[in-house]
């Protein structure tokens, strides 16, 4: 508040982030899921001892992480938890960085780069025949797409989603999806395009699949690596 106190405001900040994390300890706790109809605010009030106001405060701010959900006349519920804040704030820190424009932008490539870098390894060890035929009709369109000239991102995040899949773990494509949400959302902020060269696009993914097919795990590295060196070297030029 403004003319509050520097250590009243402290005070006030470090009060709100406790009732948040016993919020959160009591979904945790009470074994929650998402959906899962929270106590009232009178039962919060009553469970946490605090007060009407400090209940709501810390409960909009769970609600901006997505960790629970406000609806209003009818309660409130455990949130879904996902990466969507993580997405927002990446966004908003590397558009804010004026002064490191197309550095900002590379440390996010690089972040997904490591990631997919070494998970593709693990991939070349799992994935099966069924997996690599719908890798194969992604690139198919790919292709096609990339003959007439048309770029096709939705086509590109749908591939490398699929291509994980196969791990089996959940978080994997929905950190991968936060970074490529991020990196194309700054990238339609500052007026670059989607794809300069959607054919060169394929056939680095048709490179990715052809060395899973052959079993070739450093060829699917490989592969991988030079998709992601050709979309650095275009972040470079168009700085």
């Amino acid at each position: 508040m403004p003319g509050q106190p520097r250590n009243s405001r402290t005070s006030e900040e470090s009060r709100n982030s406790r009732i948040q994390r016993q919020v959160m300890q009591l979904i945790i706790d009470r074994r929650l899921q998402a959906g899962a109809l929270l106590p009232t605010e009178a039962e919060l009030m009553e469970d946490l001892g605090v007060s009407r106001n400090s209940v709501r405060e810390a409960l909009k701010a769970l609600q901006a992480l997505d960790i629970v959900e406000i609806r209003h006349g009818y309660g409130t519920y455990v949130g879904q938890a996902s990466l969507t804040p993580l997405i927002d704030g990446l966004t908003f820190r590397t558009l804010a960085r004026h002064d490191h424009d197309t550095g900002a932008l590379a440390e996010i490539l690089q972040v997904r780069e490591v990631l997919e870098e070494g998970l593709i390894r693990r991939v070349a060890a799992t994935v099966s025949e069924g997996e690599l035929d719908r890798l194969e009709a992604v690139v198919s369109r790919m292709e096609a797409a990339g003959r007439s000239g048309r770029p096709f991102p939705e086509l590109d995040r749908e591939f490398h989603e699929l291509l994980y899949a196969c791990l089996g773990n959940d978080l994997v494509p929905q950190l991968l999806a936060a970074f490529w949400t991020v990196f194309r959302r700054v990238n339609g902020a500052r007026g670059r395009p989607d794809d300069p060269s959607p054919e060169v696009t394929a056939r680095w993914h048709r490179d990715i699949v052809t060395a899973l097919r052959a079993r070739d795990v450093e060829g699917a590295q490989r592969a991988m690596a030079v998709h992601f060196r050709g979309i650095e070297a275009r972040a470079g030029r168009d700085r």
